[in-house]
C-alpha cells in the first residue's frame, strides 16, 4: 500500500484507517446475518436450513451476480421471526461497528421480506429500534433508520409497506429502493416516493450498480433521491457525472460488494478513484458484509491497498461520509473534531 509520506509504513497507514472515526451510509441490517447467528436463530425458531453446517452455508457465498446473492439472502433471513431476533441482529452489528470506530450509521431494513412471510411489521421495527436506542446510550453510536422498498415487488406492495410504516414514522429518517435492479426501474415507484416525501421522509435509492445510468437519472428526477446507493455506472454518462458533481449528490460505494457481485473484475479495476477525480462525493460502505467478505474497515483497507490510495484520499472519503449523512451541523462538527484528533494522534 502506498502512503503519502516516505516515512509512513503500510502498517501505520492501516492503523490510521482502523482508528479514524467513520460513518456508514449503506448497510443492510439483514445483510449482517452471519452464518453462526443464522444457525442459532434457526434452532431457536424451529427453522430448517438446507445447509448442514455453518461452513457449508458460508461456502455458498460465491455469487454469479446480484440475483444469485439475493436468492440466498432471502432464503437465509427466514430464520428472523421474533422481535428478539431483530434486536439481536441489530445489536450484533452495532457492537462490531463500535469496535471499528464507526460513530454514526444509517441502516437499511427490508420489512417486505419479512411481512410477506407472516412476520408483523411491528415485530421487525420494534426489535431494531430497541437496539438502536441502546446502541446510542451504551456504545455512543448515533443512527438513522431507512426503510427500503423491494423493487422486484409491485408498486402496490410498496405502498402497503409505507402505510404500515406510518405509525412508526418518528423512528424513520427516510426510504430507499433496493433488491434486484435490472428490469425494475425507479420510475415504477414514483408515486410511493412522492407519498413518502409528503411525510417528510428523506429519499435514497439503489441505482447504477447493475442497472444503467438511466436509472440514476430516474432516481434523481422521479424519486427525488438525495443520495445514490452504489452509482458506479454513472461514469458511463459524462452529463450525469457533471450533474452529480454540480449538485453534490453523494454516492454510497461498496467496493467488496462490487467485487463479489462481479460489478468489477477486480478491486484494482474499481472506479472509486475515477469518481473522486471527477469531483463526486463518493463514500465507502459495506452493503451486506456477512456475505461479501468484510465490514466497513475491511472495505477501506481492501480498496486502499488495491488502488494505492493516499492518506489524503482516505481522509476525503471519510469526510465525504460526514457531509452525506442525514445529521445536523452540530453532530457533523463533532465528527470532524474527532477526525482531527485522530489524525493528530497518528504519526
Amino acid at each position: 500500500m502506498t502512503s503519502p509520506n516516505d516515512d509512513e509504513t503500510p502498517r501505520s497507514f492501516e492503523e490510521l484507517i482502523r482508528r479514524l472515526p467513520k460513518v456508514e451510509l449503506h448497510l443492510h441490517l439483514e445483510g449482517t446475518l452471519e452464518p453462526e447467528m443464522a444457525f442459532a436463530l434457526a434452532e431457536r425458531n424451529g427453522v430448517r436450513l438446507r445447509f448442514p453446517t455453518v461452513e457449508t452455508l458460508r461456502s455458498a457465498y460465491a455469487f454469479r451476480d446480484l440475483q444469485s446473492f439475493l436468492d440466498l439472502y432471502y432464503e437465509s433471513i427466514a430464520v428472523l421471526r421474533t422481535e428478539r431476533d431483530f434486536y439481536q441482529l441489530t445489536r450484533a452489528y452495532l457492537e462490531r461497528a463500535a469496535g471499528e470506530h464507526i460513530r454514526h450509521a444509517e441502516l437499511f431494513f427490508d420489512p417486505q421480506s419479512h411481512t410477506r412471510r407472516g412476520v408483523p411489521f411491528g415485530t421487525v421495527i420494534e426489535g431494531i429500534h430497541q437496539a438502536l436506542v441502546e446502541g446510542e446510550s451504551d456504545l455512543g453510536i448515533t443512527t438513522r433508520l431507512i426503510m427500503c422498498f423491494l423493487r422486484d415487488l409491485s408498486y402496490k406492495e410498496a405502498a402497503a409497506a409505507l402505510r404500515e410504516a406510518l405509525p412508526y414514522r418518528e423512528w424513520l429518517i427516510g426510504v430507499g429502493l433496493d433488491s434486484a435492479e435490472l428490469g425494475h426501474p425507479p420510475s415504477a415507484f414514483t408515486a410511493v416516493f412522492a407519498a413518502a416525501r409528503a411525510q417528510g421522509l428523506r429519499v435514497v435509492a439503489h441505482a447504477g450498480e447493475e442497472g444503467p445510468p438511466e436509472y440514476i437519472w430516474e432516481a434523481l428526477d422521479l424519486l427525488g433521491a438525495e443520495r445514490i446507493d452504489h452509482g458506479v455506472r454513472c461514469l458511463e454518462d459524462p452529463a450525469l457525472v457533471s450533474r452529480l458533481a454540480a449538485e453534490h449528490v453523494p454516492l454510497t460505494v461498496c467496493p467488496l460488494s462490487n467485487l463479489h457481485l462481479r460489478v468489477v473484475a477486480s478491486l484494482e479495476d474499481h472506479p472509486l478513484r475515477s469518481l473522486l477525480e471527477a469531483g463526486l462525493c463518493a463514500t465507502i460502505n459495506s452493503d451486506d458484509p456477512a456475505y461479501f467478505g468484510g465490514y466497513l474497515t475491511d472495505n477501506f483497507l481492501a480498496i486502499a491497498r488495491a488502488l494505492r490510495l493516499t492518506r489524503a484520499e482516505v481522509v476525503t472519503l471519510v469526510r465525504n461520509s460526514y457531509q452525506a449523512a442525514f445529521i445536523d451541523e452540530p453532530r457533523r462538527r463533532q465528527l470532524e473534531d474527532e477526525l482531527i484528533t485522530a489524525l493528530r494522534s497518528m504519526p
